[in-house]
């Protein structure tokens, strides 16, 4: 805790920044949040910046960045260019694990954000050609009875990366700054604790070795209002719909005075936020990988050679019977005569 008068000029600095929307440093000086791009980097944690007043790459604390944008929705990133430029990325992806793996590193990847913001697709393209067990997904449930009375961080901790594997969470301690403060599931004592825990337990994985990268995933109003009816309309997808993802609709200014409030005491230098601008899905998955990408200081790793034996010659195996097992019944071929009869009447 920061006694005396310069404590005092510091928590002015940052209400002050909170109050127009800005993130402060730790030193008490206000300062922009960071817009997840594929530009350069400065430094090992420092990540490069865009200025909070650089149009639509502006910083997206400002409450217009999460509001409906007057000048309308980003153009799509053309389908066959997004299809290439992903797949080399997800390429590069394969690379950083396997130097995750030689190299015994650890990485932690927060994703949060807005309900429907593009979160979990960003992190399926994240981990599609990833060993599974090398690169892990974590999405937690709701606490429960037990671990209510835990130290609140204490779930988490569990699935901490171990040397060489990458763990990808979906969500994180992050819930008790978001949902769990707008929605009144936490006390005040609670919240306040987690803020003032949060950068603390953080600089801890840091300084343990933890490779921690933050990105928060921000949608306007307009889009996430239409992807959540496109959920409602599609049976395929409705499970992704919750009640409390549909409260968040009224409880938009709550959740944005939320996210300002957790950035001013979470934004810090050694884990700093990163804002991805997310109305275009396409965009935000290209920008976020590539961000990640050049946030670590990987490179590829030698593989030794590897060859085809050849089959050796046969030693008198003799398969069992086929009528002694049990095999699925051939729907492929059920369907496949079912689609024939169906092309031949039209």
């Amino acid at each position: 805790m920061v006694a005396g008068s310069d404590g005092k000029a510091k928590r002015a600095a940052r209400d002050k920044a909170a109050a127009r929307g800005k993130t402060a440093a730790p030193d008490g000086r206000a300062r922009p949040g960071r817009v997840a791009g594929s530009g350069g980097l400065a430094g090992h944690q420092g990540l490069a910046a865009h200025d909070g007043e650089s149009g639509r790459a502006g910083l997206a604390t400002h409450a217009s960045a999460e509001s409906s944008d007057p000048a309308g929705p980003l153009e799509q990133l053309p389908k066959k260019a997004y299809h290439t430029e992903l797949y080399r990325l997800q390429a590069e992806l394969v690379k950083l694990q396997e130097w995750v793996r030689a190299e015994r590193a650890r990485i932690v990847v927060i994703f949060e954000g807005r309900d429907a913001a593009g979160k979990g697709s960003t992190i399926k393209r994240v981990a599609e050609f990833l060993n599974p067990r090398l690169a892990r997904i974590v999405a937690l449930p709701a606490p429960t009875e037990r671990e209510q009375t835990e130290w609140y961080f204490q779930r988490y901790v569990e699935h901490l990366p171990a040397g060489g594997q990458i763990v990808l969470l979906d969500r994180s301690w992050y819930n008790r700054a978001g949902v769990e403060r707008v929605m009144g599931f936490c006390s005040k004592e609670e919240y306040g604790r987690f803020l003032h825990q949060c950068p603390i337990f953080e600089r801890l994985l840091v300084e343990d070795g933890i490779l921690l990268r933050k990105y928060w995933f921000s949608v306007s109003d307009d889009e996430q209002e239409r992807r959540f009816r496109s959920r409602l309309e599609d049976p395929m997808r409705r499970w992704k719909l919750s009640p409390m993802d549909l409260d968040s609709i009224s409880q938009w200014e709550n959740y944005s005075r939320a996210k300002d409030e957790m950035f001013v005491h979470t934004d810090i230098q050694e884990a700093p936020w990163f804002v991805v601008e997310s109305d275009d899905k396409r965009r935000a998955r290209i920008n976020m990988i590539a961000h990640l990408l050049s946030s670590v200081p990987y490179h590829d790793v030698q593989r030794l050679p590897l060859a085809l034996p050849p089959r050796p010659a046969a030693q008198g195996y003799v398969r069992a019977p086929r009528e002694l097992q049990t095999y699925v019944p051939d729907h492929a071929a059920a369907f496949e005569r079912h689609h024939d009869h169906e092309s031949r009447d039209r």
